[in-house]
């Protein structure tokens, strides 16, 4: 059995994820905070292609709730471990600096860096051990060219990014990769508020995204076939940003 973990797996492109890595053997880990009900869909979805999953309750900012979880989990897998972490949770709160409520800056950056930082951190031994391991960061557009009103999101992307180049340098001798996609505008709840007529107007390609054209992108990083790729950072934006 092959296991794959998904932060934030249970709407948009967390739930694409989730059903391709289903589709590509996994048995899929999917991480929630709080609506159990969304996460059930998920967890449907992968059945729906095949494969075994389960639900993994935790806030990725939260260390202690974080191990708690994964330690339950190792004590009941002692001879397995998660080859898979895809650190899509994430969380969008919008405004001016100039206007920007502490809190918002704070929580954005919560989830994003200090989210990476801790679940990749407890699975990322086990990866080097058995010598063989993906991780893939879902950064975004705003990290790489910033946006207005966006500052706490763009500097936690950017964060992201680096974090994702220094890590592959560290990592790479034990056959782990580690690559950051970086997605536009994708038709998901992240982009309620957001007028897609506007917007798709400065898109090359005329159009939003989908969680699922992700989702492909995801399944080839962490494919082995993807082996000598590592510390990149992918775009998927329909030429919005090159």
């Amino acid at each position: 059995m092959k296991y794959a973990l998904v932060t934030g797996g249970s709407r948009g492109i967390g739930r694409a994820v989730c059903v391709k890595l289903a589709q590509m053997g996994y048995h899929v880990i999917i991480n929630y905070v709080s609506n159990q009900g969304e996460a059930e869909k998920t967890l449907n979805l992968v059945r729906e292609a095949g494969q075994t999953g389960e639900l993994m309750p935790f806030d990725v900012s939260n260390q202690v709730e974080m191990s708690h979880a994964l330690d339950m989990w190792t004590e009941s897998h002692p001879d397995e471990y998660i080859e898979v972490l895809v650190n899509n949770a994430g969380i969008r709160r919008d405004n001016l600096l100039a206007l920007m409520p502490e809190s918002d800056w704070h929580r954005v950056l919560d989830i994003t860096l200090n989210g990476f930082y801790n679940v990749t951190q407890a699975l990322l031994q086990p990866m080097m051990f058995h010598k063989y391991g993906r991780i893939v960061n879902m950064a975004s557009v705003s990290g790489l060219k910033g946006m207005p009103g966006q500052s706490n999101y763009s500097a936690a992307k950017g964060g992201l990014i680096a974090a994702t180049k220094a890590l592959a340098q560290e990592v790479g001798r034990k056959n782990v990769t580690v690559n950051a996609v970086a997605p536009g505008f994708i038709r998901t709840d992240m982009v309620e508020g957001i007028d897609e007529a506007v917007w798709k107007k400065s898109i090359p390609m005329g159009r939003f995204g989908t969680p699922e054209e992700v989702a492909e992108l995801v399944g080839f990083l962490v494919s082995p076939v993807a082996g000598y790729i590592t510390g990149n950072v992918i775009s998927i934006n329909g030429g919005l940003y090159t």
